[in-house]
């Protein structure tokens, strides 16, 4: 059995920020007041305003000089900015975890199961939670622990909600779009890393 997952509290503050910015609590536009987060979730201001940094450096959120801060008014041009760097970083790590999952792709298959759930529920959580996932492991692999920490200071889960919540980013079927992608390193496809870059640019929003 997989054990839980414990998240630094800093960790759960910044995922309800997210969750709340995603689900639409926080409209783009509003201000987030550090004092009430803390109040209701019970912390002190510290790790809030330290969670509020870091999705101020994702410029998720931006400070108003003598108004705090407020959730910026992202357009489709914001969100597809990340792409193309998101797309080369990954295009690199297929090519690193081609040799591994050529032999074993057991770490993306669990991944693609649950996003034919996903996808049959019309669960969009689930859908970006897999995903997400799933590209986290295909970078693991890749056994580079710079690129793997580079991807991850992307925010990859943050804009995957909001390209696929906000703008309505949608793929035909999440689940045969990345078991293409298993398929092709289980077969040591040699245009794997290129069919990995294509995919990931695929999923952009248009503006």
């Amino acid at each position: 059995m997989t054990p839980p997952v414990v998240h630094s509290l800093r960790e759960q503050i910044h995922e309800h920020l997210v969750e709340g910015i995603v689900s639409g609590r926080w409209k783009p536009g509003e201000r987030i007041v550090e004092r009430r987060v803390a109040a209701e979730l019970e912390v002190s201001q510290t790790p809030v305003r330290e969670a509020l940094r870091e999705l101020e450096a994702l410029r998720i959120i931006e400070s108003v000089p003598n108004k705090g801060v407020r959730v910026r008014a992202l357009t489709a041009a914001d969100l597809e900015e990340i792409y193309p760097v998101r797309a080369g970083l990954e295009q690199m790590a297929a090519e690193l975890a081609a040799p591994k999952l050529a032999e074993d792709v057991s770490v993306l298959e669990p991944h693609v199961a649950a996003l034919y759930e996903a996808d049959a529920a019309g669960d969009g959580e689930a859908q970006v939670r897999h995903t997400v996932a799933f590209h986290r492991e295909l970078v693991r692999a890749s056994g580079n622990s710079v690129l793997l920490h580079t991807w991850e200071s992307l925010g990859i889960e943050v804009w995957t909600a909001l390209s696929i919540r906000w703008l309505g980013t949608v793929q035909e079927s999440y689940a045969e779009e990345h078991e293409q992608v298993v398929a092709a390193f289980r077969g040591k496809d040699p245009n794997v890393a290129r069919l990995v870059k294509d995919h990931v640019l695929g999923c952009a929003p248009r503006p």
